[in-house]
């Protein structure tokens, strides 16, 4: 009987990770999962192995490394934290890929972000197109997949927004709240991860919903959804980013960044993704099919019941 694949996640313990391990396993698969807390509990009962990443320890990393067929990156910083930022995860990345092409991994599946930029003033979006060249200069067949902004299941960012509206008088929106925001569900963005991984093609794909909103629709919408009677306010950036920091001493947790309201406010949330037919722009269908408006009907009951912590998740 033939031996099933092996596949490499990183973070498979965290959000998107999480999905791409179950779906792998779902199909027969082996995963094993790179990560920086091996100590922590197993969501999968045992059946995927972990090992530290080992950035400063090039052999261990490449050895844990071998015998993966499929390599699925999730790795990557929110923010930056104890000393590490942006410029460091850049470098761990660039260590995993040369690492991933000595052990012989066939394909690198990176996740990465929509808009990202080399000349982006915003170190996230800059950090990941870095990532991102250094996975196409490794000679790796890869597959980059840029998702929008996730939902579903364990996420942060539209949980803890049902969170405050249902427990504060008032919600403020950062500037005029007409920036666009296109929501794509964490079970899509795996979905398209594994499919890409199956394929020889070198490619980058946007993982982006079929609904794209206005900020301020977005918030509306989850205030229905949730029967909160908070007013949305529309405030200067600084002074929603000083609420944001009050809050964030409550909950003992980074609520939001600068970076992260400037590269919401500047539409870097949406997909752009589009071919060039007969001299005129022509988008491609969104690539992933779970449409934000119905995923909340269904789920508004238990979203934002509790808040959900960055700090404790990655940091606890």
């Amino acid at each position: 009987m033939a031996q099933t694949r092996l596949n490499i996640v990183t973070g498979a313990f965290g959000y998107t990770g999480r999905y791409i391990a179950r779906l792998l396993l779902d199909r027969g698969e082996r995963v094993r999962t790179l990560t920086g807390h091996p100590d922590r509990p197993n969501p999968f009962a045992g059946a995927v192995e972990a090992f530290p990443y080992n950035f400063d320890n090039r052999a261990a990393l490449v050895e844990n490394l071998r015998g993966a067929e499929i390599l699925y990156n999730t790795y990557w910083l929110r923010f930056p934290r104890g000393g590490v930022g942006f410029g460091h995860a850049v470098e761990n990345s660039r260590i995993l890929i040369g690492a991933a092409a000595e052990a012989g991994v066939r394909r690198f599946v990176h996740i990465s972000v929509t808009n990202p930029s080399e000349d982006s003033p915003f170190p996230y979006f800059r950090g990941k197109a870095a990532v991102e060249r250094a996975v196409i200069e490794s000679g790796l067949s890869h597959a980059i997949v840029r998702p929008t902004v996730l939902f579903g299941g364990e996420d942060i960012l539209i949980n803890n927004i049902a969170f405050m509206l249902r427990r504060l008088p008032v919600f403020g929106v950062f500037g005029r709240g007409d920036y666009a925001i296109q929501p794509v569900h964490v079970g899509d963005v795996a979905a398209l991860a594994v499919r890409l991984g199956d394929g020889r093609d070198d490619v980058v794909r946007d993982a982006a919903g079929p609904e794209r909103y206005a900020f301020e629709e977005l918030l509306a919408l989850i205030r229905q959804a949730v029967g909160s009677k908070a007013r949305l306010i529309h405030v200067p950036p600084a002074l929603g980013l000083a609420a944001a920091g009050a809050l964030g001493l409550l909950v003992r947790d980074v609520v939001i960044t600068r970076d992260e309201v400037r590269g919401l406010m500047a539409g870097l949330l949406v997909s752009h993704e589009g071919t060039r037919e007969a001299g005129r722009a022509a988008h491609r269908p969104p690539t992933c099919p779970t449409r934000f408006s119905e995923w909340l009907r269904e789920h508004a009951a238990e979203l934002g019941a509790s808040y959900r912590s960055e700090l404790a998740r990655h940091y606890g």
